[in-house]
């Protein structure tokens, strides 16, 4: 029950405080007041909102958006740990700088839109801004749903616009092109089954020999996991890959293999003796250095000399000039550069080099940054293809073939995990040859005019 309570003030004149209880039993103020029946509606309306749930903690809302970010609604607000880390970033590079220091309820739709254009003054790309105001958005929803602010400063805000881009499919011929040049075999394998099922990578590398099914001529792989690749920092045990119970569209599915693949992969499992939980493609730790130094070092006289560089100067081949001034990547100038390091750390002039790690774990997940730089990237050299090719690409080519291969779109989708048709549908007419009909209809009525 609330009431009102009669002070004085400095000059003698009485003031009225009005009173009521909150939804958790704490007394709180309404306000104060020149009249005792000014105070009385005053706390009475605010039981009446306090009965309808309209009246939260007035003063929550005048703590900054930092602190509410920080202290309420990064702790309790429940997303995947991938996502938190993508969120922390973008909050502490281009939110928190410009927004964080202003008052929950001070910040007006104006304040928004002033901080996206200061983004794209910025040159922060178009997508990032959207991710950004994304997050935005949703602090301010659960803002407004707790009664912290009264107002959405986001809504009605729009960021600059993000141009879809036609989506670059490979043709069969280059995929064989790059598919031949991986040296590898496990490796060659797991493009392969990429190409062939359509996984994403993080299916693809928590995949076990217990997902699959090879009693029958064409197996059938369960995608029932997924392994996330995170920083330490973010995952609950401090380690770098977290495994989810549960692909992306949190529902297992089937994908059907074909029988030449469906071989590959027993023979691979027999080969390598590999038990029903272990992962059908993992690194492997390597037992020795990847490059010696040689015994001999070729005459630098006989090399000639590298290209000009920017002050048009050139170096001796297989010289440490040529690899530091001369900017020269040649076989000869990083074995004269790696030999002069060598014996600097022999002589006690460096420190001990020390070895470069690559991030794995007790069940060898494959890094990301490990399978691009060491694997990728140099088969795509090898293959000398002037396409540009990601390991997520060869699952838009999967999709891309399916469809120009006439298979039903509804099939595609339960095969690719979509959780939505639509996103099944772009891939129409994303073939390289898709568009012949359209030109060869379009030549066939210029050619009539022509006649």
């Amino acid at each position: 029950m609330g009431y009102s309570r009669k002070r004085f003030s400095g000059k003698g004149k009485p003031r009225y405080t009005a009173y009521f209880v909150d939804i958790k039993g704490k007394e709180r103020s309404a306000g104060t007041f020149g009249s005792e029946k000014e105070a009385d509606k005053a706390w009475q309306k605010a039981e009446v909102e306090i009965a309808a749930g309209k009246v939260g903690d007035r003063r929550r809302g005048r703590q900054t958006l930092r602190r509410y970010v920080e202290k309420e609604w990064f702790p309790n607000h429940a997303i995947e740990a991938s996502v938190r880390q993508n969120y922390t970033y973008w909050l502490n590079r281009y939110i928190l700088p410009e927004l964080g220091t202003m008052r929950m309820v001070e910040i007006l739709p104006v304040h928004v839109r002033q901080w996206v254009l200061k983004l794209e003054s910025d040159k922060v790309p178009a997508p990032t801004i959207r991710a950004c105001k994304v997050v935005v958005d949703a602090i301010f929803t659960t803002a407004l749903n707790d009664q912290v602010t009264y107002l959405h400063p986001g809504r009605g805000v729009k960021t600059p616009p993000v141009a879809t881009k036609p989506r670059k499919i490979i043709t069969p011929e280059q995929f064989d092109a790059f598919y031949n040049a991986i040296d590898d075999h496990r490796m060659r394998l797991l493009a392969e089954t990429d190409i062939e099922t359509g996984l994403r990578w993080g299916e693809l590398t928590e995949a076990r020999v217990k997902d699959l099914d090879l009693d029958r001529p064409e197996g059938v792989l369960t995608v029932a996991r997924v392994v996330v690749e995170l920083v330490p920092e973010f995952h609950p045990e401090g380690k770098r890959f977290l495994v989810k119970e549960y692909p992306k569209d949190q529902e297992h599915r089937e994908v059907r293999l074909a029988r030449h693949l469906t071989d590959k992969l027993r023979h691979h499992i027999a080969v390598n003796k590999l038990g029903d939980n272990d992962l059908l493609f993992w690194y492997e730790v390597p037992t020795e250095a990847r490059r010696r130094i040689p015994d001999v070092l070729p005459d630098p006289d006989t090399l000639g000399r590298t290209e000009p560089n920017e002050k048009g100067r050139t170096y001796k081949h297989g010289t440490p000039s040529g690899y530091g001034a001369g900017r020269c990547r040649c076989r000869h100038c990083k074995d004269a550069v790696a030999a002069y390091r060598a014996a600097r750390r022999a002589a006690g002039k460096d420190a001990p080099r020390v070895p470069k790690k690559v991030d794995t774990d007790s069940d060898g997940h494959i890094s990301r940054y490990w399978f691009r730089r060491s694997v990728w990237q140099t088969a795509l050299k090898a293959s000398k293809l002037r396409v540009r090719i990601t390991p997520h690409g060869l699952r838009h080519a999967h999709a891309s073939w399916l469809v120009a291969g006439g298979a039903d779109l509804v099939v595609v989708k339960e095969r690719l995990g979509h959780g939505s048709l639509t996103t099944t549908e772009r891939y129409l007419h994303t073939f390289p040859d898709a568009q012949d009909a359209a030109i060869g209809a379009l030549d066939k009525i210029r050619g009539r005019r022509s006649a």
